[in-house]
């Protein structure tokens, strides 16, 4: 069922949403350049590698030997707007149609956290990574790590048809709220550099 449900919404999300992705995608070329998607590999369901794909909310920006700058200088005012909307995220309905992720389920992170992990924390990758999560809707990026994946494997534990609407009811007003965008000193999250108890390395 839960498959059935991403694929139609996906599907009908990305038909009714079409202008806007046509205007979005011209105005990141106007404001970042091209490429307008952002791609990178993330794990999803057991770990499994995908490529996930968002709007680019910064531009291409370097110091004198050719290193990226930081975010928080690459960042634009259109990026900024991207975020805080959730507007960059819609590609995502993308990965969504192609089984990738789920509307609901634990945010994909990055590759380089995975040995990082500790056992119960891995567990989040038992279910489809998502669009949107119970992390999400109770702090996103203003929770402490910790904090985010004891959502993620209270979610794996108790997920239902019905804590997903919920879950998309509560992302719904998150995003006009604009609530727990980033972290005390940076524009997302600040990096993942592991807990005190790690698992079996997954590397």
């Amino acid at each position: 069922m839960k498959r059935f449900i991403d694929i139609f919404a996906s599907f009908l999300g990305i038909a009714l949403l079409l202008p806007a992705l046509v205007l979005i995608s011209i105005l990141v070329v106007a404001f970042h350049g091209r490429p307008v998607l952002f791609s990178q590999t993330r794990p999803g369901l057991t770990g499994k590698p995908f490529n996930m794909f968002k709007f680019r909310t910064m531009r291409d920006a370097y110091d004198e030997k050719g290193n990226p700058l930081p975010d928080s200088e690459r960042l634009t005012k259109f990026g900024a707007f991207l975020r805080a909307s959730s507007l960059d995220e819609l590609p995502g309905l993308w990965n969504v149609l192609k089984g990738d992720m789920s509307l609901v389920g634990p945010r994909p992170l990055l590759m380089e956290y995975l040995p990082l992990y500790s056992a119960e924390q891995a567990r989040r990758h038992e279910v489809r990574p998502g669009i949107t999560g119970w992390a999400q809707v109770n702090g996103r990026n203003a929770i402490s790590w910790e904090q985010k994946f004891e959502y993620d494997v209270w979610y794996v534990d108790n997920r239902s048809f019905w804590l997903d609407i919920k879950i998309l009811l509560l992302t719904i007003k998150k995003v006009f709220v604009r609530e727990g965008i980033s972290s005390d000193g940076h524009v997302t999250m600040e990096k993942f550099k592991g807990s005190d108890t790690k698992g079996p390395d997954k590397s």
